[in-house]
């Protein structure tokens, strides 16, 4: 069984169709667009001509309402000096104003205020006291039913644009079942406010709500860092994320779930939600039906954080803004955001960030922008950024409206939205809600027992064939050179540099260390295509872009290196945490592993056994010997700051023969059908790792082996508005998730098998308590099961927990945000030409460093503006899917 993906069940995905929040019908859209072409009037404040300002943007607001950003029946407040998403200037109902794209000279840009906020503190306080339910929304009626008992009542009012005699759920059922009948293949989209006045209607169910809380309890105790979070080093502490009591919290929250103290089901959901977020862990999360099963949020503007200099202190700018101005059609100055909703700009960005998955603050702050190579990934990536709706921002309600307000005193409103995710056929009130999405049937929700019973008398001898989830179709990279090569997906890709000092350059962009079966043996060949094809065209330099990269595959992470470095054995420690379920599963693996072969000739049943981490025959020990039994695999050890409970640490054996079980297919380089593969393609000063901070998971394994075993030097990308040097590497450094369905799936094995004790005697163990009620009442459920552990630490503090500045931080420009290019010769002016774009660290490349020879560079002459048009259109209003892997930080 392949540790990729649960035996019964895969990981969730999220997929949402294209969003239209529009809410008038496109003919009349037309036909505004057709009456206000290109008129002028009004005023603004920019130091322009103002008949070629206001042109442009009455052609902007046609084109907005064209890719379905706006109603042009009820216009949203717009101000002659942001345009909002003025860049959408293609296609169009009206004619385009001249652009004149093979000429790039540039407007210029107004001066940034250069200052180094404070680090702020976090908007909740930390220990033993958490933030209230954040929401104002009316509540619905509470009440305390017995689980089978009636759907408590919800008094429903009618509220934000909704049909004034309807409730608001009935609204949302009228305008998406519209919405629907117009266009059958896109997710509808409702106001914002109107969604989330819905879900809050939705009444709190409290005995339901504790039984949930208590079936989640056994699932916490495989989940790595708990006493690590509450007690952590002061080095992390201080500079990446503050102590947390995750237990703390959680029994706060049950608390108020017995004491029926919530006024919905929302406010207990998102409650919860939150006490894993806290945790700042990619690999620590649970989705609750009523955060993100209903609803999710978005605004249509995405931003971006620039320095107009690559020296300045960056500042936020809306994204259309910086891309009309970079191809120099443009008629105004771009102006910096001043305000977001009536309070400092920064301030709120930065507390805003806060709600992303990731634990570094500088990774936190990118995550909230728009950048190339999350695009690239299309609804894989964390889309245009948390602040318009991608990664983890599309579960936080925005409000009704949010107004920017810019440098120059001119402002603008945005009209906010929500994806309606579920049907709403016949859902008029919130209890319908309830009731249809929120009770799972009663007969569905099994112990682990009974689902080990369920589950061998519906087993089959045959498995079913995979099901390929690869792209028919391949997916746009908007400001992306053309490749030499590239997956289908935007895995990964490898480009050549060109022009003078570039021309020995190879570039090869991993955004991704696989999403699906279907990709594993294409992302593999892709790698080693590009560094064949490199080495054959006499390019002696490599620059290795790990932007956007939340995880994958672990094995490869390992496979990428050992193609790098096939003469260097991959440490890469690993340990779960040691406990009462985990020793019972692996001493019944175990036991039955002994009487099998291990092969790949054997059925599926035993190879799904056998390969496990259960088996104390997988993996090798720390010194790269096999393990003589269980108990010297499983320990325990104790380690931590209470301490906790550890097994041994692990080591993947590379030669193993069921390596394609876990590895999706693939075998490592350098071992079995690919032993051929033995020459160091590049020097190691020679190549250079680039990241945004993204970097999680898998990618943290593959950093690790680079950095710390190959010596290859890190640059990092963008970051907070200060001087200050930042991490490379800003996710999860776990090093493998489980879902809790495929710890489920463990659970039964002893049930199922019953080498060592009878179902009886598991029962009264902590094998008892698991059950299949916490999957039903949630979209997503993983916990960090292994700790990556460095190579001589005696304390084996997790990585997780290890602050490691880069050696270099270069800020974004405009033209980085716009064309990938210009990131890559920026790069390969600090890595390789001694012409540092570094802003904090010390990169000592081969050249001598002459920052008087700094070059910025601008964008591509061939590169084509409609790209990046229609990556807004579709990302901008649609959300991430959560991709498959060994490991993967979950957005």
């Amino acid at each position: 069984m392949s540790t990729r993906q649960g035996s019964n069940g895969t990981m969730q995905s999220m997929s949402y169709g294209t969003m239209q929040p529009t809410f008038a019908p496109r003919s009349e859209r037309k036909e505004v667009c057709d009456r206000s072409i290109l008129a002028s009037g009004g005023t603004n404040k920019r130091h322009v001509t103002e008949s070629s300002y206001v042109s442009n943007h009455k052609y902007a607001i046609c084109l907005l309402a064209k890719w379905n950003f706006i109603s042009l029946s009820h216009p949203p407040v717009v101000n002659m000096r942001s345009l909002a998403l003025v860049a959408l200037a293609t296609c169009v109902y009206a004619a385009p104003p001249q652009w004149h794209f093979d000429k790039h000279s540039h407007p210029g840009w107004s001066e940034p205020n250069v200052y180094t906020p404070k680090q702020p503190k976090p908007t909740w306080p930390y220990g033993h006291s958490y933030p209230p339910y954040p929401h104002s929304a009316s509540p619905s009626v509470t009440s305390a039913p017995s689980a089978s008992g009636p759907i408590p009542s919800s008094a429903s009012t009618s509220t934000a644009s909704g049909n004034a005699t309807l409730g608001a759920c009935a609204s949302v059922s009228e305008l998406a079942a519209s919405f629907t009948s117009a266009s059958p293949t896109s997710t509808p989209t409702v106001p914002a406010e109107l969604a989330y006045d819905c879900i809050n209607s939705v009444p709190f169910n409290q005995s339901a709500a504790v039984a949930l809380l208590d079936s989640i309890r056994p699932y916490l105790d495989w989940q790595t860092t708990i006493e690590y979070l509450k007690e952590p080093p002061a080095e992390y502490a201080a500079k990446v994320q503050p102590a947390y009591d995750f237990y703390a919290n959680f029994e706060r929250i049950y608390d108020e779930a017995a004491a029926g103290t919530y006024s919905n089901e929302y406010e207990s959901g998102f409650e919860l939600y939150r006490c894993f977020q806290f945790a700042h862990d990619g690999h620590f999360v649970y989705y609750p039906d009523s955060v993100t099963s209903i609803f999710s949020f978005g605004r249509t503007t995405p931003l971006v954080s620039v320095s107009i200099d690559g020296i300045s202190i960056p500042e936020v700018y809306v994204y259309a803004d910086v891309l009309l101005a970079s191809f120099g059609n443009a008629t105004f100055t771009p102006s910096p955001l001043a305000m977001i909703d009536g309070q400092d700009s920064t301030t709120w960005l930065l507390d805003y960030s806060q709600y992303g998955s990731l634990q570094d603050r500088d990774a936190l702050w990118n995550n909230v922008f728009y950048e190339l190579a999350q695009v690239s990934l299309g609804s894989s990536g964390s889309g245009t950024g948390t602040f318009s709706g991608g990664g983890r921002g599309r579960w936080i309600y925005p409000g009704p409206t949010t107004t920017l307000t810019f440098a120059n005193g001119t402002s603008l409103i945005i009209e906010n939205f929500a994806r309606v995710l579920a049907p709403f056929d016949n859902i008029t009130t919130g209890e319908d809600i309830y009731r249809t999405y929120f009770t799972p049937p009663v007969e569905e929700i099994e112990s682990a027992e009974k689902a080990a019973t369920m589950t061998t008398s519906s087993a089959s001898s045959t498995a079913p064939a995979p099901t390929s989830s690869a792209a028919t179709k391949s997916t746009p990279a908007p400001g992306f050179p053309s490749p030499i090569i590239r997956e289908m997906s935007n895995l990964n890709s490898g480009y050549f540099l060109d022009g003078e000092g570039y021309d020995d350059v190879a570039v090869l962009s991993v955004p991704s260390f696989v999403s699906s079966n279907a990709d594993e043996i294409p992302f593999q060949s892709v790698n080693t295509y590009l560094i064949n094809r490199a080495i054959a065209e006499n390019k002696t330099k490599l620059i290795i872009d790990v932007s956007a990269n939340g995880g994958g595959t672990i094995l490869q992470g390992y496979d990428l290196f050992k193609q790098l470095f096939p003469h260097i054995l991959p440490y890469g420690a690993t340990r779960f945490r040691a406990h009462e379920a985990f020793d019972l599963i692996g001493q019944e693996v175990s036991a039955f592993s002994g009487l099998v072969p291990r092969s790949l000739n054997t059925n599926d049943t035993v190879q799904n056994l056998v390969s496990t981490a259960w088996n104390y025959r997988t993996y090798a020990d720390v010194n790269y010997e096999p393990f003589t039994s269980w108990q010297e695999k499983f320990g325990p050890h104790e380690y931590g700051p209470q301490p906790d409970n550890f097994t041994s640490l692990i080591r993947w054996n590379l030669s193993d023969v069921l390596t394609p079980l876990n590895s999706g297919g693939i075998y490592i380089s350098g071992y079995l059908n690919r032993i051929n593969i033995t020459a160091q393609p590049f020097a190691a000063e020679n190549i250079v790792l680039v990241t945004d901070g993204y970097c999680a998971s898998t990618c943290t394994i593959f950093s690790e082996l680079m950095r710390q075993q190959a010596g290859v030097k890190t640059i990092a990308l963008g970051g907070r508005p200060n001087k200050d040097i930042i991490q490379a590497v800003g996710g999860v450094k776990g090093t493998n998730d489980f879902p809790w369905d495929y710890i489920l799936g463990a659970v039964e094995y002893p049930f199922q098998y019953q080498y060592i004790h009878d179902a009886e005697y598991y029962n009264s163990t902590a094998l008892g308590d698991y059950s299949t009620l916490p999957l039903y009442r949630a979209t997503n459920y993983v916990v960090n099961s292994r700790d990556g552990i460095r190579e001589g630490d005696a304390t084996e503090t997790p990585l997780q927990f290890v602050y490691e500045p880069a050696d270099c931080r270069i800020y974004y420009t405009p033209e980085m945000v716009v064309d990938e290019t210009a990131v890559w010769k920026t790069v390969a002016d600090t890595a390789f030409n001694g012409v540092s774009h570094c802003v904090a660290g010390n990169y000592t490349s081969a050249g001598t460093s002459k920052r008087s020879l700094r070059r910025k560079h601008a964008i591509r002459r061939d590169m084509d503006a409609t790209e990046h048009l229609d990556a807004i259109s579709r990302l901008a209003v649609t959300s991430a899917a959560t991709i498959d892997g060994d490991a993967v930080m979950y957005i």
